[in-house]
């Protein structure tokens, strides 16, 4: 059986994270690609995000480093191509790499248009390599419960879901509000809560969603997502208004037949305030689970595992579903800009 090899192509803030989360869990970063010849030599303390440790010196030992993409698909010793560049980027790089004969592994999202996402499933069944993409979300230890939660039918029926993910706009990087890269907070940002939203209920048939518009892109909105099933209830609300004080907040209320399970997190003034995964049950006991370290590398490293693992792609990683949250985002913008209930493609 072949062993994966990383190819981690884009040397920013998430290559970095995709370079610490490989080593920890053990897997083998084969090759770097970046233009920036000080990263090459292993100088990465340019490098700024929102978690994990600062940029700094990183041992580059063993680990070809190259300067042009097609040299790193050249380079037989990667199996596994992972591309951490800007969103614009994504389906002509996956398309290079899938036509070299190379596995895809691709940050959220999948592509800023349908017609590109269609083109890069179309090049993985053509050339029949694994075409995934790195939806991290169900990785962490308090959705990955949810989703268990809800899968086991242990407390019933999911009856209504709220989804909360907001930030400022962060001073590391411009690309988040820039909707020509990303797609804007209501792409780069919300497709987490839209992409959880599929795997925990599948795609919803149409969505209806008010926002908040800034310098062209949608900037903040709420949206509720439209099923057939009259007694499921699922909304979400999310943006990047909040103020420097408080950069981030995230977390889920799930409502089941027979329980109320609820988790938050929110960066108060540099300080991490923590509503813990909890579970109401009916009888009025209150259990609250535990979890792993917290640690968001640890969930980026369970995500690398899942996508070097031999056999089918993981349901979480699928292509196929990256696609649908895509087209759920760009529903939720129409909504916002007609003001009516927009179906899903």
């Amino acid at each position: 059986m072949e062993i994966a090899a990383l190819g981690i192509v884009g040397i920013g803030f998430m290559g970095m994270i995709h370079t610490l989360a490989a080593r920890r869990v053990g897997i083998d970063v084969a090759a770097i690609c970046t233009r920036d010849p000080k990263k090459r030599a292993g100088d990465w303390s340019a490098i700024k995000g929102n978690f994990g440790p600062p940029g700094g010196p990183m041992d580059l030992a063993g680990v070809n480093a190259h300067a042009a993409l097609d040299d790193l698909l050249a380079d037989d010793r990667v199996t596994l191509v992972d591309l951490c560049v800007p969103s614009d980027e994504h389906a002509p790089m996956a398309i290079r790499a899938l036509e070299a004969g190379k596995d895809v592994l691709v940050e959220k999202p999948i592509a800023l248009g349908l017609a590109d996402a269609d083109r890069m499933l179309d090049a993985a069944a053509r050339t029949g390599r694994r075409l995934m993409v790195a939806h991290v979300l169900p990785f962490f230890d308090e959705f990955a419960y949810a989703l268990d939660a809800v899968r086991s039918g242990r407390h019933g029926k999911l009856l209504a879901a709220q989804l909360d993910r907001v930030i400022a706009r962060p001073a590391w990087s411009s690309g988040v509000v820039d909707a020509d890269r990303s797609g804007g907070p209501a792409v780069d940002l919300h497709i987490h809560d839209t992409h959880f939203v599929g795997v925990l209920c599948g795609s919803p048939r149409a969505v209806r969603s008010r926002g908040v518009r800034r310098e062209g892109a949608v900037a903040h909105l709420s949206t509720q997502y439209l099923y057939d099933d009259p007694d499921l209830v699922v909304s979400a609300t999310a943006g990047a208004l909040s103020m420097p004080g408080r950069p981030f907040a995230h977390g889920f209320q799930l409502w089941l037949e027979r329980a109320t399970i609820t988790f938050g997190f929110a960066d108060h003034a540099g300080a991490g305030v923590v509503s813990p995964l909890s579970v109401f049950h009916e009888d009025g006991t209150v259990e609250v689970p535990s979890t792993g370290s917290g640690d968001p590398i640890d969930a980026f490293g369970r995500e690398l595992r899942a996508a070097v693992a031999p056999g089918p792609v993981a349901p979480e990683l699928s292509a196929s579903l990256a696609r649908r949250a895509l087209a759920t985002c760009l529903a939720e913008v129409r909504s916002v800009e007609t003001g009516g209930e927009v179906a899903v493609d």
